[in-house]
């Protein structure tokens, strides 16, 4: 889908107001059957929760004549595309890293972490390792990986293309796809399902927290979660209280 299609920052927003859970509860009545990165953990989960446009980077398995250069380590032969990647990355943005859920290497460090985090990214995502986990954790950036590992990459891993489709943990992410994230996990939103996504998870959120009230309460979970047609009426009620008590507290 073109990432042509404008998002707007009220839709991001109200993607930070929501879990990943229930992103995945909408994005299921959609049509799509797995869309949450299984395996990924967040190295800061104090941080708040994300939503930004994805910017790929793919890797492929090293090899010794393109990545092997002991004469000039700095250099790692010919292999700078994983830092232009960084470079490249304009404020708000996600970048997403398909490591082929290979954790024996580093997908970055903690420095390239450092330099995201001062262009602005909203975070970075791989389904392999970072390596200074436990730095990159206190780092103010959302973080998440499948493991953590001190081996450099060129060891295994070469950065070869970016912003074009890749899998990350089985997931297929296309340049432009909103990724969203809390302390559970990441989620990929298909970019033109992202507005109707958002719309239709703060309503869930809303009424769950109805249905939670009641739950608590005693209420069975029969009629209540989810609702049955009496409980949607008295969840509208609920609901229309609720707006005019804000109105009336906003006009004093």
């Amino acid at each position: 889908m073109s990432q042509a299609i404008p998002i707007s920052q009220q839709v991001l927003d109200a993607l930070k107001q929501v879990s990943t859970a229930t992103i995945t509860s909408q994005l299921f009545k959609l049509g799509y059957r797995q869309q949450f990165l299984v395996g990924l953990t967040a190295l800061n989960a104090q941080l708040s929760a994300f939503a930004g446009e994805a910017y790929t980077l793919r890797f492929i398995p090293s090899r010794e004549d393109k990545d092997w250069d002991l004469s000039d380590l700095a250099k790692r032969g010919d292999n700078n595309m994983q830092w232009e990647a960084v470079e490249a990355l304009a404020p708000g943005q996600v970048l997403v890293i398909d490591s082929r859920n290979d954790t024996r290497a580093a997908s970055a460090g903690n420095i390239l972490v450092y330099r995201m985090m001062l262009k602005g990214a909203a975070a970075v995502v791989t389904d392999g390792a970072f390596r200074d986990g436990h730095e990159i954790g206190e780092i103010p950036i959302a973080a998440y990986c499948r493991g953590n590992t001190a081996t450099t990459r060129p060891a295994f891993l070469r950065a070869v293309d970016v912003q074009l489709p890749i899998g990350c943990a089985d997931v297929a992410v296309y340049p432009g796809d909103i990724i969203a994230g809390d302390r559970d996990g990441v989620v990929v939103i298909p970019r033109h399902e992202a507005e109707k996504v958002a719309g239709m998870a703060l309503l869930q959120e809303e009424r769950e927290r109805f249905s939670f009230q009641k739950i608590k309460a005693g209420a069975p979970l029969w009629g209540n979660f989810p609702m049955n047609e009496e409980t949607k009426k008295e969840f509208d009620t609920w609901r229309a209280k609720q707006a005019a008590t804000q109105t009336e507290h906003s006009d004093e």
